[in-house]
């Protein structure tokens, strides 16, 4: 059995990181998807599409992606069903085992940029000792 489903869009709304009562990180979140037609004479129109991550995949959403950010998401449909006012309704949502940064930082205006209420990591000037200090021919499995 196959259950396959990436989609490629904008966030629509900043993601809130939450725990679930077991402290798991989970967020939820929607990505607007332009279709790939538009007919003559009208705008463009996109689908709403609701992602729920879990655990790391979580919290690196929450960390780096904002309202307007593109995101990639690759995972599988997970469908459900509710009842309300006599009604029964249908869901279904991404449940999301990779996301990924796409596009320009340009393009979305916000990017890969990590949100200011986050501190950004830092990063090695790439110069060779820094390596050497990190790792010792003792240490290679090889």
């Amino acid at each position: 059995m196959l259950n396959c489903a990436v989609i490629m869009g904008r966030l629509t709304a900043d993601p809130e990181l939450r725990q679930t009562p077991s402290g798991v990180a989970v967020t939820r979140f929607s990505v607007a998807v332009d279709r790939g037609y538009v007919k003559a004479g009208e705008e463009r129109k996109a689908d709403f599409i609701n992602v729920v991550c879990w655990r790391q995949t979580a919290e690196f959403v929450t960390r780096y992606f904002s309202k307007g950010s593109m995101i990639a998401v690759q995972g599988s449909i997970q469908t459900g069903s509710y009842e309300k006012d006599g009604v029964k309704r249908s869901t279904f949502e991404i449940v999301a085992d990779n996301v990924s940064f796409c596009g320009s930082k340009s393009e979305s205006g916000t990017g890969a940029a990590p949100r200011a209420d986050v501190a950004a990591p830092s990063f090695s000037n790439g110069s060779v000792d820094d390596f050497a200090a990190l790792a010792d021919d003792d240490d290679l499995p090889f």
